[in-house]
């Protein structure tokens, strides 16, 4: 019987921590979306060489400066971020996500997903609602230190990039995600 208090004492802890972190990062105006985009950038260029130049290359890219990811068995994710083409904002948008399975912990970090066809960019751009199922259709990046990002082919239209990473969430979960226009 007291293990069933603690573990339901442990759930409503994580409940207020989620509620308290997603209402932090919820409702920015568009000036602190792209003030905290533009930090984000400013971090991404520093810590993977050649990103920069990568990111001119390529279609467009949505940057999501703030993602909070957190759960105990049931978890889920938001952020907001800003779509841009060239270094030309193009709109804004949420990503949120909802997850079971074996998930304890909670993480903050950025992520950048770079669109390299005019399709996938379309896509992302038009469709309302859009979800993706990222295992399937996103390439995660990874690279090394010596090699320079824009010299690497990762061989899909869409690359997502994790960085700037603060705290532990370990998981096995099912999750989906999507991403929705937002009006800051």
């Amino acid at each position: 019987m007291k293990t069933f208090k603690y573990v339901s004492q442990l759930l409503v802890l994580l409940l207020a921590f989620n509620t308290i972190a997603m209402a932090d990062i919820k409702d920015k105006s568009a000036t602190e979306i792209e003030n905290d985009a533009n930090k984000a950038l400013g971090k991404f260029y520093k810590e993977v060489a050649g990103s920069k130049a990568y990111l001119k290359k390529v279609k467009g890219y949505v940057v999501f400066p703030d993602v909070v990811e957190a759960g105990f068995f049931i978890g889920g994710k938001y952020g907001e971020g800003v779509l841009r083409i060239g270094d030309e904002s193009q709109g804004y948008y949420s990503i949120t996500s909802a997850s079971a399975g074996f998930l304890a912990g909670g993480a903050q970090y950025s992520l950048v997903i770079a669109f390299t066809t005019d399709a996938s960019l379309k896509k992302f751009m038009h469709d309302d609602d859009w979800e993706n199922e990222i295992d399937v259709n996103m390439a995660m990046a990874t690279w090394n230190s010596e090699e320079e990002l824009d010299d690497i082919d990762f061989g899909t239209d869409m690359i997502g990039f994790v960085f700037d990473s603060k705290g532990l969430l370990g998981n096995f979960t099912l999750e989906g995600t999507r991403f929705e226009k937002i009006t800051p």
